[in-house]
């Protein structure tokens, strides 16, 4: 599977999945408003860090390690058994702990304990998202793509119907109930998908648990708790940041801008994860590896550029068809956030040479970093320029890790 037909194919998931979260996120705007939109915000940043700690942070070397085997390898039974079980003794783990703390958590990042029974529910449910999502690594390390791809079509699908009208007759309620129980469902279908499948079967997960193996997806459930930990709660710290110093609907216009800029950067981040993870751990040979390195700038680099572009002409039919008029102060947001969307895909296209080449402590010591120093910039730059700060310090915070990140790969890319 090459890069352009992975693009291509990874498009497709990702217009339909855009396509989704277009519907949902209106839905959101019109019936929950812009403080709404920041809960709700607030809710997938905390489902980011538990959900990394449920799978037991174990996804990527799943991936990396089905790539480096092959379906054929030997040691895949191991590779199985071991990792379904950290995912399972950790989710478990993660899940009581949810639900012992509902109210707390309710309390903390929602700003009432009136939602604790959805925390209930997740923490009941986590496991069968956790299960579905380490099928789904394997799929991805097999370099399955076409079902890989229609796994992610039908769980879009079903989110935008499931979802879209619990918010019309919940409101936020329904939001948040959609976010702890959609993937419960895909779960079900995801195992009927692959009852025949000549590798993910039951006996290759049979296995006792090996400490190889275990101290292999060690290295990479480091890095994947560091992303899991900065990223969430960095964003947790600006929005309340913002919440208490602007106002609550100035996070909501914050989350609105950063909804975007996520949506639209799928189409490529889905391709990075799916076709560069398991292609960048086969490739051992420097010139080879740069080889791959400057074909994914020329074909994606551009893409993004055309986007972006496009997405600052189109801001205002943006707002309009997304949200609703209420959000219409965060069109000052656009230009600078959509320049730091272009330094960031450009530093994560070198940047995943980290997690390919196991780069344990280079990828915990940027990502503390450069999450450490997000919220600083923020925070200073809100103080300074109030909300649009915001875009200043994300391109100002992304184009100094382009720079870092170029020179903390290089040993893996440049020379002989």
């Amino acid at each position: 599977m090459t890069l352009v037909k992975t693009s291509i194919l990874s498009f497709i998931a990702t217009a339909i999945k855009l396509l989704a979260a277009l519907v949902i996120n209106k839905a959101v705007a019109v019936y929950i408003g812009p403080t709404g939109l920041a809960l709700v915000g607030q809710f997938q940043n905390f489902s980011q860090l538990v959900m990394t700690a449920a799978q037991g942070a174990i996804n990527s070397g799943v991936t990396k390690y089905v790539a480096e085997y092959g379906k054929d390898g030997e040691r895949i039974p191991i590779l199985f058994s071991t990792a379904s079980k950290i995912s399972l003794v950790s989710s478990v783990i993660v899940g009581a702990g949810i639900v012992l703390f509902s109210s707390y958590a309710s309390e903390y990042f929602l700003k009432s304990e009136d939602y604790s029974y959805v925390f209930v529910i997740f923490g009941f449910t986590i496991v069968l998202f956790v299960i579905n999502n380490l099928l789904l690594s394997i799929l991805n390390g097999l370099k399955e793509i076409k079902t890989w791809v229609m796994i992610n079509i039908i769980q879009s699908i079903y989110s935008l119907i499931f979802t879209t009208l619990l918010i019309v007759f919940l409101g936020l309620d329904g939001a948040l109930i959609a976010l702890v129980t959609n993937q419960s469902v895909i779960f079900l279908i995801v195992l009927w998908m692959l009852r025949k499948h000549p590798v993910i079967k039951l006996e290759n997960f049979k296995s006792t648990f090996d400490t190889a193996e275990g101290k292999k997806l060690a290295g990479f459930a480091a890095m994947a708790i560091t992303s899991a930990a900065t990223v969430p709660v960095s964003h947790l710290i600006i929005r309340n940041y913002i919440g208490e110093t602007l106002s609550w609907d100035d996070a909501g216009y914050w989350q609105a801008i950063w909804y975007i800029s996520a949506m639209y950067l799928m189409v490529v981040t889905t391709t990075l994860s799916i076709y560069y993870l398991p292609k960048l751990s086969e490739i051992t040979d420097k010139a080879e590896l740069r080889k791959e390195l400057l074909s994914g700038y020329k074909i994606i680099m551009p893409i993004v550029i055309v986007m972006s572009v496009t997405i600052f002409l189109l801001k205002d039919f943006i707002i309009w068809l997304l949200f609703t008029e209420d959000f219409a102060p965060m069109r000052e947001l656009f230009l600078w956030q959509l320049v730091g969307d272009v330094l960031k895909l450009a530093a994560w296209l070198i940047a995943y040479l980290m997690l390919a080449k196991a780069m344990t402590k280079t990828f915990i010591t940027t990502e503390i970093a450069f999450s450490l120093s997000f919220v600083l910039l923020s925070i200073w730059f809100v103080d300074q320029y109030g909300l649009i700060g915001m875009s200043y310090s994300f391109a100002v915070n992304y184009g100094l890790y382009f720079i870092v990140m170029i020179y903390a790969t290089k040993s893996e890319w440049g020379g002989a």
